[in-house]
């Protein structure tokens, strides 16, 4: 007995470490992954532009000549179901890509996409979810200039899956990053958390909650436009895999600052709530596809605020706390009670397939 047990843990330890659905769902779990697909890699930046190690939204390449840097970022999206509550993944996967850029202040130009299609996938929704997608692009004056389509024969796919390559440019010495909090800024988030997590968890197949609830999912572009001066802020980030509690994390340690929050002040609808406690769920793990966080500097925090209520999409945005150099690298929350305790990094989105 004492030889087999011995045998299975020898056993346990050479088990060959394989990747799970939750790698590819935020938090740490999808930090480790790209940094194991990464490492290797020798050339990691551009000249002296954002790369590999910074680990944001996106990337960029310096034009010295003209002061300005290209923006480029990546996505995939392959969410279940495909059709959801206030969208489709043609709209996801527009919205996702151009917000990627938005939040490293750049004004997006381009799009290139590769679209993975099941054998047997009906042409008739597929027109839907391009049809979607091509509004979006033509909403923000975006171009799509290339990309290719693969079929993967029946049962090797879940219908269809798609990759899109956003491209952008903005003035060099903007610098919007993850890294770049400063102590005293304030946190804004421009609305509601949760919507689209929630929304998609409510008609899952195996749930279907009776709600009205929709996908948040939108460009976030109104609220750039709104806002103006983008001097003014440090930090902009789309909390979607992993919602508000990876994406400020993600700040915290890369800014080795700490953000401390106030619950009283977060907005999240009472469906979303509902919806979580039932499942036994965090708000702000969940996924949204049509909010920013924003981290900007307090004297401009109100003037920032003001200009964001004032888009349709950001009229319920709120300050939801501040940045401090004391525990650096740590999120934590002021609770309704008067504690505090902290927020951790999510090991994953909760459910997959949900962007």
């Amino acid at each position: 007995m004492i030889n087999n047990s011995k045998n299975i843990e020898e056993s346990l330890e050479h088990k060959e470490k394989i990747v799970l659905l939750s790698h590819g769902a935020g938090g740490q779990l999808q930090n480790e992954l790209i940094k194991f697909i990464t490492k290797n890699a020798v050339l990691r930046r551009v000249d002296d532009g954002i790369g590999l190690d910074e680990f944001d939204d996106g990337a960029t390449i310096p034009l010295k000549e003209i002061n300005k840097d290209i923006v480029i970022t990546s996505d995939g999206h392959t969410i279940s179901p495909i059709f959801f509550p206030g969208g489709d993944i043609g709209i996801l996967s527009a919205t996702g890509t151009i917000n990627d850029l938005l939040m490293m202040g750049a004004t997006p130009v381009a799009i290139s996409s590769i679209v993975f299609i099941e054998e047997g996938f009906p042409f008739s929704k597929l027109k839907l979810i391009f049809n979607s997608f091509n509004k979006v692009l033509e909403s923000c004056n975006v171009a799509l200039i290339g990309g290719d389509t693969k079929v993967f024969p029946k049962g090797t796919l879940d219908q269809i899956a798609i990759s899109t390559t956003g491209i952008g440019f903005k003035p060099s010495n903007l610098k919007i990053l993850d890294s770049n909090l400063q102590p005293s800024d304030k946190i804004i988030i421009t609305g509601t958390i949760g919507d689209h997590g929630a929304a998609i968890l409510a008609n899952r197949k195996e749930i279907n909650f009776d709600t009205n609830l929709v996908s948040d999912v939108a460009v976030l572009l109104p609220i750039i436009k709104q806002i103006n001066n983008l001097e003014w802020i440090h930090a902009m980030k789309d909390p979607t895999r992993g919602g508000v509690a990876a994406a400020l994390n993600e700040w915290a340690q890369k800014s080795n600052v700490s953000i401390i929050l106030d619950e009283s002040k977060l907005p999240i609808k009472k469906e979303v709530k509902s919806i979580a406690d039932i499942l036994g769920l965090d708000p702000l793990e969940l996924t949204n596809e049509g909010k920013a966080l924003i981290s900007v500097s307090s004297e401009y925090a109100e003037i920032v605020l003001n200009r964001i209520r004032k888009t349709e999409i950001g009229k319920n945005a709120e300050i939801i706390g501040e940045v401090s150099k004391d525990h650096p690298g740590k999120v934590m929350i002021r609770t309704f009670l008067g504690g505090t305790k902290f927020i951790n990094m999510p090991i994953g989105e909760p459910v997959p397939r949900i962007c």
